[in-house]
């Protein structure tokens, strides 16, 4: 490759990875593996979808990346909100926050670097705009935000894109990763 790591496998819908499968010469079947390792195993790469024929592997690793954003710091305030700071793939950073209220979590999330927009008021809007954050982006910060105890993430019992950015700026990933959330 030309050093571009590619997409993120994790932005394609499910119809989309089907007919890309299905381009590539691949059973029909291969979508839903592919599918249930990002969604239900949450694959950290390419190489991890074990059930996958290593040279379909090989191709998909081609063409795609699996762009996940890690934690790389947690504060827990006294009365239970953690905030949770996530490095992206270009080591660019964004927030979410959990905020527990009696047995409900709800999980801030983010949907952009920075701010277009410039609202005065906020600090975020001081920032500028760096870039719009991926549908896989977005979900980590979900899945990331509660920590988990198990092998299995815990979703929250709500979610608000109410962190950096302004969701309606970045629509169609906004719209993707509530789908694959819901």
């Amino acid at each position: 490759m030309n050093g571009d790591p590619g997409p993120d496998l994790r932005d394609l819908t499910r119809d989309e990875i089907s007919a890309m499968l299905r381009d590539m010469g691949e059973p029909a079947f291969r979508a839903g593996q592919v599918y249930e390792w990002i969604w239900k195993h949450q694959a950290v790469s390419i190489a991890a979808m074990t059930s996958l024929p290593e040279p379909l592997r090989k191709r998909l690793s081609e063409k795609f990346t699996l762009n996940k954003a890690t934690e790389v710091q947690r504060r827990i305030s006294i009365d239970g909100t953690h905030k949770v700071l996530f490095r992206l793939h270009d080591q660019l950073l964004a927030e979410a926050v959990k905020i527990p209220a009696g047995e409900r979590n709800t999980a801030c999330v983010s949907s952009q670097v920075g701010c277009a927009l410039g609202c005065r008021f906020c600090a975020t809007g001081r920032l500028g705009f760096t870039r719009n954050l991926s549908t896989g982006e977005m979900i980590d910060q979900v899945t990331g935000v509660i920590p988990s105890t198990s092998s299995t993430f815990e979703l929250p019992s709500n979610i608000v894109f109410m962190g950096m950015g302004e969701p309606f700026l970045n629509y169609k990933a906004l719209t993707r990763a509530i789908e694959r959330i819901t």
